[in-house]
C-alpha cells in the first residue's frame, strides 16, 4: 500500500525553480533515503510533503487516516519544557490522550532512546545527540505511519552523529515508513529499501542502494566519489 504519493511536484522561489516535476511514492513500512548535493531540492521536497511549504503545482496524497511525524535538523524542542513535557505535549493536546497515558508512552520512548533518568531535564542540559533523541521520541509519540527526517545529524559532531544514526536504525523493527534526507552515505546504503539521488531539482537516479551506489551514472559517480567506505 502506498503510504504517500507525490506527483508532478513543482516549486519555485522567485525565478529559481527548486523542484522540477518530481514524483515520489513511499510504501507502507518502506525506508527511503534521499541524497544529493546541497541545493538539489531535498529539504524543500520534505517540507512540501509535511505541509511546511506550499507547492506551485502537483499533488500530495497520503493513505486514508495516515499521519506523519517529522524530526528537524535543529531539534526544535521547546526550551521551557522538560524532556518528558516535550514528548507528551502533542499526545495530550492534539491526540487528546490523558496525561497518564501520554507519560507512560513517553517514558517508554525515552527509555528506548537511551534517555532513562533524564525525563525531568531541560534541552539546555542535554548534548546535541540527546536533544535529537528526544526529538525522535517526540515524533514517535504521535504514533506516525510515516516518519520524516530532515538531515537529522547535520548539527552534530561525528561521535554524536553515530549515536543518533544507531537509534534511527533501531526503529526499523517498528515497521514505520521512513523518509530520510541525509548526507550520511554509508548509513543510507545500510538502512534503505530505496535510495533517491536528487540533482538540480530533479530525480537523477532512483533504485535499491546497490543500484544507486554502484551506478556508473557520471553525475552519481562524481557526487558519491566524495564519500569513502560506501
Amino acid at each position: 500500500m502506498k503510504m504517500l504519493e507525490m506527483k508532478n511536484i513543482r516549486k519555485s522561489f522567485g525565478e529559481h525553480e527548486v523542484l522540477k516535476d518530481i514524483s515520489v511514492s513511499v510504501g507502507s513500512g518502506e525506508i527511503v533515503s534521499i541524497i544529493g548535493p546541497s541545493g538539489s531540492g531535498k529539504t524543500t521536497l520534505l517540507r512540501i510533503a509535511t505541509a511546511l511549504e506550499t507547492l506551485d503545482s502537483g499533488t500530495v496524497q497520503y493513505a486514508p487516516d495516515a499521519h506523519f511525524g517529522l524530526v528537524f535538523q535543529q531539534f526544535n524542542l521547546f526550551p521551557h519544557m522538560s524532556c518528558l513535557q516535550n514528548v507528551t505535549d502533542a499526545p495530550i493536546h492534539v491526540l487528546k490522550k490523558t496525561k497518564e497515558e501520554a507519560e507512560e508512552q513517553a517514558m517508554k520512548l525515552l527509555k528506548r532512546m537511551g534517555l532513562e533518568g533524564k525525563e525531568k531535564l531541560y534541552p539546555y542540559q542535554l548534548s546535541g545527540g540527546q536533544q535529537q533523541r528526544v526529538a525522535i521520541a517526540r515524533a514517535l509519540a504521535t504514533d506516525p505511519d510515516i516518519l520524516f527526517f530532515d538531515e537529522p545529524t547535520s548539527a552534530l559532531d561525528p561521535e554524536l552523529t553515530a549515536e543518533v544514526l544507531k537509534v534511527i536504525k533501531s526503529l526499523a523493527d517498528l515497521h514505520i515508513a521512513m523518509v530520510i534526507v541525509t548526507h550520511e552515505m554509508a548509513f543510507a546504503r545500510d538502512i534503505s529499501d530505496r535510495v533517491i539521488f536528487m540533482d538540480q531539482g530533479m530525480i537523477a537516479l532512483e533504485g535499491t542502494p546497490d543500484q544507486v551506489f554502484d551506478s556508473d551514472s557520471e553525475r552519481a559517480v562524481a557526487f558519491l566519489g566524495r564519500y569513502n567506505n560506501i
